[in-house]
Order: structure tokens, then sequence, then C-alpha cells
């Protein structure tokens, strides 16, 4: 084995390759091609989207582990710990598992140099081969048709919400971007989209692939009740009924369940679902950095939002559930939209608390000032993510509520 612990395999993969940054299927398909000899022999869930990946990803696997399956999860990026891209039957992959996992994948490449992201998502699917569960959920890192994850072909495609992100790769518009997330699509096996608003893009992939399409909206719907559950409605009279509201927080949240569900219900011949498992998973799922609550005094609201249609439904999620002053810590890669991203807050928070991130990707929180000063709103510059943070539980008047945003890196320093 190359190396005997995990962050020497991690520091030594963000040097394999001469770009950090390589989208392309060439070289982690004929590497995956020498580690397996078969695909994956259970049901395979791929879920692409702008936003609500994570939470989709989140749910499937906690209905399903309900239910009592096997399960395995790969998503990114990560919070706290490498491991936790790896679940297996919802527990993180321990560090030996991951090692084993790299050594084999470094066995196999060759002379292939991979980058940091394909490395990862073939070990990944390597720890799935090993444990055999009963069915596996792959989180798109970027885009779709070239990410790393799609060189596996899944039973089920979902796509959540499509915006402007990672316009520098995937194009400037939202259909463009839509074309981009469609390539997860397989000729002839179902998709779900759980975007009220479904691309022009991903209905035209579909049709000409043949891959049966079921959007929320259309082929399957959300019905609020009096009683604060919701019903979902899907095809052919297909019904769930009296389901309550996922635990992780947000209205949208149900819309991501939707889509979940749906994808299940087009794997049930496989995958059977008894009731009291979608009720148990919903009622269970848990997602750090998503509109993760820390009570207290301030009110601590942590959400990995980065893109402006996430700082929409952040704004949304903050407005409906009410409270005191707030205040906001803020800190931003700068190939983001930080004026999109920081414009729908703005009614609502009173200060802001800015932080930088590390270069050479992160921006200073004095071009966050420049770009929040110009928009009128009241901002103050910190050292790092931790000072902004205390100084903004210092500052707020009581009862006041700190929400910390912009990326994973910034939940990950305050919340640490």
């Amino acid at each position: 084995m190359r190396f005997a612990t995990l962050q020497e395999w991690l520091d030594w993969q963000e040097t394999l390759h001469p770009s950090p940054m390589d989208l392309g299927l060439e070289r982690v398909a004929a590497v995956h091609g020498r580690l397996f000899a078969a695909p994956l022999p259970c049901p395979v869930i791929t879920v692409a989207g702008t936003n609500g990946k994570g939470s989709t990803v989140a749910m499937l696997e906690a209905i399903l582990r309900a239910a009592g399956y096997r399960t395995g999860a790969y998503t990114s990026p990560h919070l706290f710990r490498y491991n936790e891209r790896v679940r297996l039957d919802g527990e993180p992959a321990d560090d030996a598992t991951l090692c084993e996992a790299f050594a084999a994948v470094d066995a196999a490449r060759g002379d292939t140099t991979l980058t940091y992201f394909e490395f990862g998502t073939l070990a990944a699917l390597w720890c799935f081969h090993q444990a055999a569960p009963e069915v596996v959920i792959l989180e798109v890192g970027m885009g779709g048709r070239l990410d790393a994850v799609n060189v596996v072909d899944p039973d089920v495609a979902v796509i959540t919400t499509v915006d402007l992100d990672h316009v520098q790769w995937l194009g400037g518009d939202r259909d463009t971007i839509a074309g981009e997330k469609a390539g997860i699509l397989r000729p002839g096996r179902p998709a779900v989209s759980s975007d009220p608003d479904t691309a022009a893009a991903i209905v035209e992939t579909a049709a000409a692939l043949g891959a049966p399409l079921h959007r929320l909206g259309s082929e399957y719907r959300v019905r609020e009740r009096d009683d604060g559950a919701w019903d979902w409605l899907g095809p052919d009279g297909r019904a769930r009924h009296a389901l309550p509201l996922p635990a992780l927080r947000g209205a949208h949240q149900v819309r991501n369940a939707a889509g979940a569900l749906m994808a299940l219900e087009l794997l049930a011949p496989r995958l059977p679902l008894p009731q009291a498992a979608v009720r148990e998973g919903l009622q269970a799922v848990r997602l750090p950095g998503r509109l993760q609550v820390e009570p207290g005094a301030p009110t601590v609201v942590y959400d990995v939002a980065h893109n402006p249609q996430a700082a929409r439904t952040l704004a949304a999620a903050l407005a409906a559930m009410g409270g005191g002053p707030l205040h906001a810590v803020l800190a931003m890669y700068a190939d983001k939209d930080i004026q999109g991203v920081t414009a729908p807050l703005l009614p609502l928070v009173e200060h802001w608390h800015l932080a930088p991130l590390p270069p050479p990707r992160g921006a200073s929180a004095r071009t966050l000032a420049q770009v929040l000063a110009a928009a009128g709103a009241r901002c103050s510059e910190h050292a790092s993510v931790a000072a902004a943070l205390a100084a903004a539980r210092a500052a707020v008047p009581a009862p006041g509520r700190v929400v910390v945003f912009g990326s994973f890196q910034t939940v990950e320093a305050a919340a640490s």
C-alpha cells in the first residue's frame, strides 16, 4: 500500500492530476473497467441537480434503511470528515476501508492520472462492490454528463432543481446546465424531476432516449392536508397518504421527499416499501448543514447555501421560521455569484459579519464587503469565520438569530 493513513492518501490525491478540475469520463471509465468485471448487482439511483441533491440522497437512504435494506451512499463534498462521503448502512466508512479502496484504485489505474474527485468516486464504488449492499445511491458532484459518477448506469435517475451554478464549467444559462445534468439519463430507464419547472433540455433528452420521465406537478404531485401532513400522488392511481413532514427543515424539503418517493416507487418491484418505513424514514432523516438549528441565545442557523437559488430558499425558510433580529456570518468562494447569493437575504439581515476563505478560491472579507456596501448593507470584516461568528453572537440584539452560510467550508469552520 502506497500510504498508511487516510490523510496521506488524500493529500497525495490532490497532487496526482495536473488540474484539480478536469471533467470527462475517459480516464475514470478506463480505470473503472480494470477495477470491476461487472456492474453493481443491485439497483442504483443517481441524483443530480443544482440544489436538493444531498437532501434527496439522505431521504432515499433513510427510507430504505427504515425498510431494512442494506444501503450504500456516496455524496460530496463532506462537511467535517472525508469519511462522510462513503456511507455503508448509514455509517461513514472507516479509515482502513477507505485506505484499502484507495490502494485498489491506485493499483488499477496504472499510469492514468485521476483528479481527487475521480479517485474518490472509484474508491466509493470499490467499497460498494465489496460490501454488496442491496441498493446504492450516488450523488453527482457537478453537472452530470461528464461527472465521474456518470460512469455508472443508474436504474433510476433523479434530477432535483436546476439553476445557475458552476457556470464556468456547465454553461451560462439554465437550459444548458439542465442539459448537462440530463446526461445521467439512460435509454429506456426511468427518470424523475423534482423541479416544479422541469427544464426543456431534460424533457427533450428523456424523449430522445426513450427514458420515461416523471415530473413533479405532472406525473406525480404533492397535496397539502389540513392536519399538517401531506399526500404523495403518483401515476396510475398510486398514492401515499398522511405522510409526516420531513425532519429536514424548510418547505422545499417536501418537494425533495416527493422526488425521492417517485424514484422509490419506480423501484418498488425490486425494493418494496411498506408505508411504515416511508413514515419512519421521513421522520428519521438527518443532514448536517441544511437549515441546521443550534438552539440558544442567540439561535444559530447553519446552511451550506452558496448559489442564488439556494439563497432564495434559505431566505424563505428564515422568514417562515420567524424570530428576533437576524445577523449573518458570510464567507464564500470568489468564483460564486456573491451579489446573487446575498440579495435574497438583504431584506432580512440587519448586519453582515464577513470572513475570508483560504486562497486561491476564497473571497476576501474586503471583496464581500464591497458587494454588500454597494447594496446599502451594514457589514463588518473579520479575520476568520470563527471570529465573525463570535462577533455576531455578541452583537445581535436579544432575542436574536445568526445565520451562517456561503459554502460547506464556512459551515465546517463555524460548527467545528
